[in-house]
C-alpha cells in the first residue's frame, strides 16, 4: 500500500507532466533552426526565435549558455500567493522584464508574488513554464 508521501508525490508527476525532460540552453537554442525540447509526454515544445532573441538581449553573452529554459516558475500551496525561480540568468530575465533587477544584487533564487506571472507569461509565453512542487522540509 503506497503512502501518502508517495501518493503525493505521484500526483505531482502527474501535474508536472508538461515539464520538458531535460532543458536547453539558451546559447544552444539560438543555433537551432526549429528551437525545441522533449516534455515528459512524449511530445515536443517549441520555443519562438523572436523570444529566443529577445531574451538574448537582456543577458550578457557569456549568460547564454548558463540560462536553461523554458524558464521554471515553480508554484507550491505553501507559499500562499507566491512562486520561486531559480538560477542566476533566470533571475535576471525574470527581473529586467519585471523592471526590477539590480545589478549589484546578483540573486541566484527570487520569490515573487503569483499576481506577477500573467505579465512574465505576456512577454515569454514559450520560454517559461509552471511547475507544481512541495517541498517535503516545509
Amino acid at each position: 500500500m503506497p503512502t501518502e508521501d508517495e501518493l503525493l508525490q505521484k500526483e505531482l508527476s502527474r501535474l508536472n507532466f508538461h515539464l520538458p525532460k531535460s532543458r536547453k540552453s539558451l546559447k544552444v537554442l539560438l543555433e537551432e533552426d526549429e528551437p525545441k525540447v522533449q516534455l515528459r509526454d512524449g511530445q515536443f515544445h517549441f520555443f519562438k526565435k523572436d523570444e529566443l532573441k529577445y531574451i538574448s538581449t537582456l543577458l550578457d553573452s557569456d549568460e547564454h549558455g548558463s540560462l536553461s529554459l523554458p524558464i521554471i516558475l515553480e508554484i507550491t500551496p505553501t507559499w500562499h500567493g507566491y512562486f520561486r525561480v531559480r538560477g542566476k540568468a533566470a533571475v535576471k530575465v525574470i527581473e529586467k522584464i519585471l523592471g526590477t533587477y539590480d545589478m549589484l544584487e546578483e540573486k541566484s533564487e527570487v520569490i515573487l508574488p503569483r499576481y506577477l506571472i500573467p505579465e512574465i507569461r505576456k512577454k515569454l509565453p514559450t520560454t517559461t513554464t509552471y511547475a507544481f512542487i512541495i517541498d517535503m522540509l516545509e
